[in-house]
Parts: structure tokens; sequence; C-alpha cells
């Protein structure tokens, strides 16, 4: 086997291989995006539409549901309609979706429009990673699914800081409008180069569809609203549990006795490296989307950092991922991808570690570096993960395999940022009584912090300003406890890459790792 790269039949020239990756990815920019674009922009909606804060939320959880629900159905078609036909129809839904929202004029339509816009964009991400790592030879697979992540890594850390740019100059409508042209270019470019799928006659599962979809509904209820529902004191979170604990091991029953039949075939996971690299992107959700949920909250709440400002600090952060990521791309053929995640595990928690050391007197420079850092270690995981899930899957099967992975790390990044907010809120409770309990009149400390501002310990403004500095203080420390929890998720990964195989080169004569050729001959 010759050590250059070779021209595999069936596969694209290099020239179709740029073409296509440029219309898959503008696909999987415009979709990942709006999970973080629109978030700036709540504020202003609230008070355009007459919403309340509890009810500008749907918005978000209506996205995340629908999609969550449809993302599994990848897999069934892809089969059905062929690859191609079904990604036009994801964008032309998806920028239609987009363009109603802009326009909407009360709470209604637009969570209508966001619920549609959750169901066309759902097969957007995993469409176009299964479409990236069939376009492209296995020697170069691991540049293929850098170049993916660079859209699926880079565009929710600066989904906020192009919302804010948007919402200050223009109006929030326009991070809606923003989808309409990169829809168009996407749609362009896949009608002319994207190539299609042999289209199969398969039959719809509508019980396990209606099983696994009121079991991932419910999940991502109670991630998305728990914490605002004090969880289990909520009867509407204690339904959506009981449903969740009936639905997924009945689901998990039903698809064992039903190979290759049901919506979602959990037999899939008897590939022991995409189930353990599903496992450890879902329990990467904490650290890739912890501190995204955290950051904004100590720039524009305590430091007062305006929205734009506040995106520009958290920019490095993806600048960083994008740049490793490009470089692993490189090299990942060539080293074990163990060690490239051990290496950015222990990266990405050193990072978090040092973040724990944020006050409330840090400059800027104290909050991009330890940014920058971790998003140096997320590159070094999400490249060679990305591959190692695809390297011993059938062909035949990577569409599904790609919806089931994007599910996960979906799943994974809401059960990461339920986690933060709740434990940012029940440990800056309990900070805030623990450090009220210092506070008396005859303190010391107190007299001098009255004293400087000209009044008396015991005068109302001096309460006043006193809470709002137990509120910060509290709040910041409870920041810091997130911070170390997440250092240590990174940490406690690490033994899961022991169950992962290594990848190995295939001898002269054998086919492919990556590329059974059973599933080769299913797609030619």
């Amino acid at each position: 086997m010759s050590g250059g790269p070779r021209a595999t039949p069936g596969l694209p020239t290099g020239a179709e291989r740029l073409l296509i990756t440029l219309a898959v990815m503008s696909a999987t920019l415009m979709q990942v995006l709006d999970t973080t674009i629109v978030n700036v922009a709540l504020p202003y909606m609230q008070g355009e539409l007459g919403a309340n804060s509890d009810q500008i939320s749907w918005l978000l959880t209506s996205y995340m549901i629908s999609s969550a629900i449809c993302m599994p159905l990848t897999g069934y078609f892809t089969d059905v309609l062929g690859r191609k036909r079904f990604l036009l129809l994801g964008i032309i839904g998806f920028v239609a979706a987009s363009a109603l929202c802009g326009i909407a004029t009360s709470l209604g339509e637009i969570v209508l429009f966001r619920l549609a816009q959750g169901v066309f964009g759902s097969a957007l991400v995993p469409l176009s990673q299964a479409i990236m790592a069939d376009s492209y030879p296995p020697e170069e697979r691991g540049r293929a699914m850098a170049l993916w992540g660079l859209g699926v890594m880079v565009g929710p850390v600066l989904g906020p800081t192009l919302g804010g740019w948007l919402t200050q100059v223009a109006s929030w409508r326009w991070t809606f409008y923003i989808n309409v042209p990169v829809g168009v270019l996407s749609f362009v470019l896949a009608t002319q180069y994207v190539p299609d799928t042999p289209r199969r006659t398969r039959r719809m599962d509508w019980t396990g569809f209606a099983i696994l979809s009121a079991g991932l509904a419910c999940l991502q209820y109670l991630l998305d609203r728990g914490q605002e529902r004090d969880w289990f004191s909520a009867p509407d979170i204690c339904i959506a549990a009981a449903v969740i604990a009936v639905c997924f091991p009945l689901y998990t029953l039903y698809s064992w006795r039903r190979p290759g039949t049901t919506v979602l075939d959990v037999h899939i996971f008897q590939d022991r490296n995409f189930a353990m690299s599903c496992l450890i992107v879902a329990a990467l959700g904490l650290g890739m989307f912890g501190g995204l949920v955290i950051q904004p909250i100590l720039l524009e709440r305590l430091l007062n950092y305006p929205i734009f400002t506040t995106g520009l600090v958290m920019a490095p952060r993806g600048i960083a991922t994008a740049i490793t990521m490009v470089l692993v791309g490189r090299v990942v053929g060539r080293l074990d991808a163990r060690v490239l995640i051990g290496a950015g595990m222990l990266v990405s928690a050193a990072s978090a570690y040092a973040m724990t050391y944020y006050s409330l007197d840090i400059n800027a420079f104290w909050i991009i570096w330890p940014a920058f850092v971790q998003g140096v270690g997320l590159g070094l995981i999400f490249v060679p993960l990305s591959t190692i899930a695809y390297a011993t899957l059938d062909r035949a099967r990577t569409a599904e395999g790609a919806g089931i992975y994007s599910l996960l790390r979906t799943i994974g990044g809401a059960i990461g940022i339920s986690v933060s907010t709740t434990v940012l809120t029940r440990r800056a409770q309990v900070l805030w009584n623990t450090l009220g309990g210092h506070i008396t009149a005859y303190n010391p400390a107190l007299q001098a912090f009255a004293h400087r501002h000209g009044l008396s310990a015991t005068s109302p403004l001096a309460a006043a300003m006193l809470a709002q500095q137990l509120g910060m203080q509290s709040q910041t420390v409870a920041m810091l406890d997130v911070f170390k929890l997440i250092a240590w998720s990174f940490i406690v990964m690490l033994p899961l890459l022991l169950l992962v195989r290594g990848s190995r080169r295939a001898r002269p004569g054998e086919p492919e790792a990556a590329e059974p050729a059973q599933g080769h001959a299913a797609l030619e």
C-alpha cells in the first residue's frame, strides 16, 4: 500500500471534496449557531413579544426538544429518501423556518417556527458528518473530521458574539435572517456536488418511534426546565422523570428483540469503539458547554462587560479549538488516537483548574488564557474521538451512527448545562447563608466597609450595598466550584480510554479498518 493519498474508486476527487465540504459545513454551521446565537437576544425579544422570562425560554426548549426527537430518524430518512434528497429537504425547511422566525409577531408564532427549525435542522449535523466521512479516503478521514468539527465546536462559541453584534447593530430578527444567505449557498452547492445514496425500502417503526420520542422529549424537558422548576418538587418534572424511567428501558428491550427494524437499532452499540466514543462525547458535555454557560454570567453580571465585549473575550476559546483541530487532523492518522484524547483531557482539566482562581478583580487576560488552553484541549479530543467512532463501524451504518453520535452529544451538552446551572444556583444559595452568617454590626470589617463609603454600619444604604457585595461574592465562589467540577469531569473520563481499541493500519490485501468490505459494497 502506498504511503501517499490514493485514488479510491467511487470517491469524489480533490476539487469535488472541497465543494462538498463547503456545502455540508455551511449547513452544519447554520444549525449549530442557532443553538446559542439567540441566547443573548432573549431579553430584547422578551420585551418586543410581550413575554415573561419563563415564556421566552420556550424559544430554546422548543428547538432542543424537536431536534432531539427527530435526530434518531436520520438513518431511516436517509434510507428512504437518499442522503442528498434528505439533506436538501433539511436545508430548505431550516431556511424557511428561520425566515418565518424573523418575521414572527407573537410568542406563539415564533415558538411554532422554532419547533420547525428543530425538526428540519435535526439531521443537518449528522448528515454532514456522514457525508464527510464517506467523501474522504480512510487515510484522510482524520482531516475530514477536523473540518467537520470546526463547525460543531466553534459554532456555539461564536454564536453569542455574532448574536450580540447583530442585535446591537440591527435587530434580534437578524439572528434568524442570517441563516438565509448561508442556507442558499449550502443548498446550491449541495445540489451540484453532494453525492446521493441508493434509496432502500424501509418500514417505519411507529411504535418504537413513539416510545423513544416520549423518552427524549421528557429528558430534554427535564434537563432544560428542571432548575427553574426546582426539580422534583414540581409535579411536571416528576412526571417527566417517570416517563424517562419507563421509556428508555422499554425501548432498549424493544429494539434489542427486533434487530435492524427499529428507528434506532441498539445493536449498533455492539461496536465497542462506537459505543465508547458515544459515551465519552456525552460525558464531555459538562466540559464543553458548562463553561459557556458560566462565563457570560461572570463577565456580564459580575464584571459588567457589554454583550459584544463578552463575545470577544470568549472567542479565543473557539479560535484555539479551530487551530488545534486543523493541526490534529493532519497527524491523527499517524498517532494513537487514545494518546491525543488523553492529552486533551489532561490539558482541559488543567485549564478548568486554572479557572478556579478567577475573582472579581481579574482582568481580561486572566480570563482569556485559561479558556484558550481549554480550547486546545477540546481540539485534541474531538477530532480523534470522531475518527475512532467510525473506525470499525460498517460504512452502510454511517448515517445512522452519525445521528446517534450527534444525539448523544446534544444530550450530553444539555446534561452539562443543567448540572452547571444547578450547582451554581445551589452553591450560591449555600454560600449566601454561610457568608451572611459572619455579618454583624459589631464586625470590624463591616464597620470599615461602611466608613469607606461614608456610612454607618447600621444605615439602610450600607445594608443594600453589603447585600449586593454578598450576592456577587457568593455567586463568584459558586462559579469556582463549578470549574472544579468541570476539571474533575475530565479526569474521571480518562479510564474510559482503556476500553477503546487503538487504531492500526491495514496490512496489504486487507480491507481498511474504517471501511469494512460489505459496508463499502452496500453504498457503492
